[in-house]
Formats: structure tokens, sequence, C-alpha cells
């Protein structure tokens, strides 16, 4: 038996390519072995079958972006009950339109970002990439979030105009906002710097009592829908490539 070696220099040998080229198939989730994909280039090999899939390609080892369909009862940022666990290879969905091909790395050091209650569903934002984490963080307050919120109750007078203007939420006034009907009983809010609570308390003070809350969009990021209609609670896809919040 062959002394053991590095995947990464075992696949550079066999296939004629540099070091850094065999590193990127490997970590692209190009290479098998024994008929199982490896990411690890320093994973070590002796006589194993080593194959590189016919389709492979050099590309750039970027890091992911996850939007997932938040269900109620799970805690977007921290908590006991963390929706980051819902992010699964299971749990793609399949109408994804990203292109981007599923890798065990994905799922590796992900941060979830964007407050959301934990009784809310809907876009929730997890990522691997810095570049989108200062995005989202440094200039949150500036992005537009899109809501559909259920409520019930009776709106009491100019309620709809101080819902879009005349509010306070802790302490201080809130900034104008954009809430229209959607339904007789769905409100839409398209709201920048939304606290967690400040949607339910926003429709208390008008007389209405929130039934259930839905994000929608995040910048011009949406949850998506597919041929067979939307992305279900649980499932996630790929922010793709070029598309920014």
């Amino acid at each position: 038996m062959s002394d053991p070696v590095r995947l990464a220099r075992r696949v550079a040998d066999m296939f004629g390519c540099s070091r850094a080229e065999a590193e990127q198939y490997i970590q692209n989730g190009w290479v098998s072995v024994d008929g199982r994909v490896v990411e690890a280039p320093q994973q070590p090999v002796t006589g194993e079958r080593i194959e590189l899939d016919p389709d492979a390609r050099l590309e750039a080892v970027e890091p992911a972006t996850i939007l997932l369909h938040k269900p109620a009862g799970f805690d977007a940022i921290s908590g006991r009950n963390p929706a980051a666990a819902l992010v699964t290879p299971a749990a793609h969905w399949s109408d994804d339109p990203s292109g981007i091909r599923v890798l065990q790395r994905h799922f590796q050091r992900l941060t979830p970002l964007v407050t959301m209650d934990a009784d809310a569903s809907g876009l929730m934002v997890l990522t691997q990439d810095g570049r989108v984490w200062r995005r989202l963080t440094e200039d949150g307050d500036k992005i537009e979030h899109e809501y559909l919120v259920e409520v019930d109750g009776e709106l009491g007078p100019y309620g709809m105009r101080r819902l879009n203007h005349g509010l306070s939420y802790g302490g201080r006034e809130l900034p104008p906002c954009k809430v229209s009907w959607q339904n007789e009983n769905r409100l839409r809010f398209a709201i920048k710097g939304a606290q967690g609570g400040q949607l339910r308390d926003m429709c208390a003070q008008v007389g209405l009592r929130v039934v259930s809350i839905r994000r929608l969009r995040i910048g011009q990021i949406v949850l998506g829908k597919g041929a067979d209609g939307a992305m279900q609670p649980g499932q996630w896809r790929y922010l793709p490539v070029g598309e920014k919040f």
C-alpha cells in the first residue's frame, strides 16, 4: 500500500493540473473518492478510486448566502429553537433559480442576519459572505422590508394615516413608512429599520390585533416563486451571484 498523500496532490498528479487548481476542483465538489464527493483538499488518500466529474470547471470558491423561509416558532438570531438548524441539504428548494450546486461547506459558519420575531415567518438571511454581513448590518436601517400582517379588530380614527406616520415605539417617534390594505384583514407594510415587536405595537396603537406576520422582501430580494409556487416554510434557496439587497 502506498503512503498517504493529500487528495489535492493526487488530483493534480492524476489530471495534469496545478495544486491550486486541484484544490478548487475539490472545494467545489467536483472530486469523488470511492464514489463519495469529498470537499477537503487535505484529506489523506492511498489507493482509493479518485474521479473528477466530467463537467468540472475551475471557478472561485465563493462564500454562500442562504435565503430561508423561516416558519413561525423558530428563533432568527439567537434562542433555544434556532431557524439555522433548518438549513440542510434536504430542505433545499427544488425551484432554486441560482444554479449554485449544494455543497457541504455551504452549511458551515453561517451567520444569521436581520432580526425577526420568533412568532413571525418569512424571509431570513444566513451568510458566510462578509460583504453581505456589512450590507445588512452597517446599512440595515436604510433597507426597506416588506411584510404582510394579518389583523383583526376595528381600525381606530385616522388609523391608516397614523400607521404611515404619527406613531412612536420604544420612546421614539417613528419615521414615515408605507402601509396599505392588501385585503380586508391583511396589511402590507413597507418599512425600514423595524425593531422586534414594533409591527405588533404599531397595530395595537390603532386598535388592531396582529394574527400573523410574514416578511416577503428585504431590499430587492424576495422569498421567491417557482413553477410549483412559492418557496414553502422550512425551505431555502441561494442568493444568486450578482443579486444584491
